[in-house]
């Protein structure tokens, strides 16, 4: 028979669950502050604090000295307790079904960036600041020399030094600091405000005019939106949800769109168990929101801190740039629906299967919505072509002129051509009209935004007013003969044919005004 022998961890874990945890270095600032949110909740629950708004979270990012530091005013921790919560690994005694953080791994993250990892904490009533200093560059170094084997925990007691100090009573606070920063996109102080706008459990900017629908759809659910005080350098961050959709990038951008509204879902099972519930914008859905809107796509939210990034819901859609039409949100409400340990998706069960199967048939709603919305765009296109060619054909059988008779029958069989068009794009209309009233009401407000003010236009095409005579180009040249008029056409004639159209305008008005 053969011994038990006794088991043993290496110190790669460490290396796994801390240097190799994470493939965006940014992560690390939503480990944190998904640590301080969920101390926040406890200061509530403990009587410290009246509600969560009493709560703060302050970021300072000094470049220039490659610091970071990720602050609380929440619980703190007692000091007996110090060492057997930032010193074990993947030992958490939180609640996952509850707390946001709940494995004991993320508050290491940064071991990957920094050469010092330095907690510091004060608990109320005690007068003692407790600091735990990780070696982040002893760390790494043991772990890359290769012909040592040392066991995991003999790894975490030579790089990490406890020591206590001096703190007033009240004080009850959590702080993280990096020093010596390795990584140049967390210095980034632009870029992290921007990443946590769309990441960190924060409110809807004081301009989304859309903000107070949502908070009411969350409240006819009985579900609380937790959203925290978070700064950086002393900058509150908002969701960067706008009403404005724009082009181009950051320093240049042009207005192509508008969100009119929005429209909510709820993601039930078959016995109404409420998996979760979600809202999306509502435009004319033009194109792709471009990447330099950056709250573009669907985001997928459970304790209102994203998971995974903007793309983690794009396999669910039929197309992977579906998402990309739409601003939004699902908030996920099922305790089952379990962030995995990199926090990019959920852990593998029957109710993630059930969720997926669910938002999958919703999201072919979304599909339909601005395969829709472009047909009806088109549609209105077509009547709008119409309208203004048959203008500008006016306009040159009484005014301006043809160029020859050539040129008018060319025109009228064009404007014949758009007619037709423009009456098989107003009866398509009015199918999308019914259509519309027997589909979610998101279709009805896309119809109603993109046709707008145009019904009147689409119910009855305009006609043009045939002209007794036709003009031509060189009527108004009266000291010229009729044999030079028509050489004068013919020349008019070349110009059409070598020149944009615009430019053979202006060059064939400078001629007659030369002529007259």
């Amino acid at each position: 028979m053969v011994d038990q022998i006794e088991t043993k961890i290496g110190k790669d874990v460490i290396e796994s669950l801390t240097l190799g945890m994470y493939e965006d270095s940014r992560f690390v600032f939503r480990e944190y502050i998904q640590n301080s949110a969920d101390q926040i909740d406890k200061a509530v629950s403990d009587g410290i604090f009246t509600n969560i708004c009493n709560g703060k979270i302050e970021i300072e990012i000094d470049a220039s000295d490659r610091t970071i530091s990720i602050f609380d005013n929440a619980t703190g921790i007692e000091v007996e307790k110090v060492q057997a919560i930032l010193k074990n690994i993947a030992q958490s005694t939180k609640d996952r079904t509850k707390n946001k953080g709940f494995r004991g791994i993320g508050r290491l993250g940064g071991l990957a960036y920094c050469d010092q990892l330095i907690f510091e904490t004060s608990f109320k009533g005690e007068e003692v600041k407790s600091i735990l200093t990780w070696d982040s560059q002893k760390l790494k170094a043991i772990i890359n020399n290769r012909a040592v084997k040392e066991e995991a925990s003999e790894v975490v007691d030579s790089v990490t030094a406890f020591q206590t100090g001096k703190e007033e009573r009240d004080k009850h606070y959590f702080k993280v600091t990096l020093k010596g920063v390795t990584n140049r996109a967390l210095l980034d102080k632009k870029g992290i405000r921007q990443y946590l706008s769309m990441v960190a459990p924060v409110p809807y900017a004081k301009g989304f005019i859309f903000k107070e629908k949502i908070s009411n759809k969350a409240e006819e659910l009985n579900f609380n939106i937790d959203q925290y005080h978070i700064f950086v350098n002393h900058d509150q961050v908002f969701k960067a949800y706008t009403t404005s959709i724009y082009e181009g990038d950051q320093t240049n951008k042009k207005k192509i769109d508008e969100v009119h509204d929005v429209d909510f879902y709820e993601i039930r099972t078959i016995k109404n168990k409420l998996l979760a519930w979600g809202w999306y914008s509502i435009s004319n859905c033009t194109k792709q929101i471009p990447i330099v809107n950056t709250a573009r796509g669907l985001r997928l939210r459970k304790g209102n801190i994203q998971i995974g990034s903007d793309e983690a819901l794009t396999k669910l859609f039929k197309e992977p740039r579906g998402t990309k039409y739409f601003f939004g949100e699902i908030y996920t409400i099922s305790p089952e629906l379990i962030p995995n340990a990199r926090r990019d998706y959920f852990l593998e069960n029957a109710e993630l299967v059930e969720f997926e199967k669910l938002v999958k048939a919703k999201f072919d709603e979304l599909h339909k919505l601005y395969y829709f919305s472009s047909n009806v765009r088109n549609q209105v296109k077509k009547i709008d072509d119409y309208n203004s060619f048959s203008k500008e054909y006016e306009k040159k059988s009484n005014s301006s002129g043809f160029t020859n008779d050539k040129e008018q029958r060319e025109y009228q069989e064009k404007l014949e051509l758009k007619k037709e068009k423009a009456e098989r794009a107003r009866k398509e209309i009015e199918k999308a009209k019914k259509k519309a009233n027997n589909s979610p009401s998101s279709q009805q407000k896309v119809l109603e935004r993109v046709v707008g003010d145009k019904d009147s236009v689409i119910e009855q095409t305009p006609t043009v007013n045939e002209p007794v005579r036709i003009k031509y180009i060189t009527d108004n040249i009266s000291k010229l003969s009729r044999k030079d008029k028509k050489l004068v056409s013919k020349v008019f004639e070349v110009i059409d044919k070598v020149l944009p159209k615009e430019l053979a305008n202006t060059v064939k008005e400078k001629i007659k005004e030369e002529l007259q």
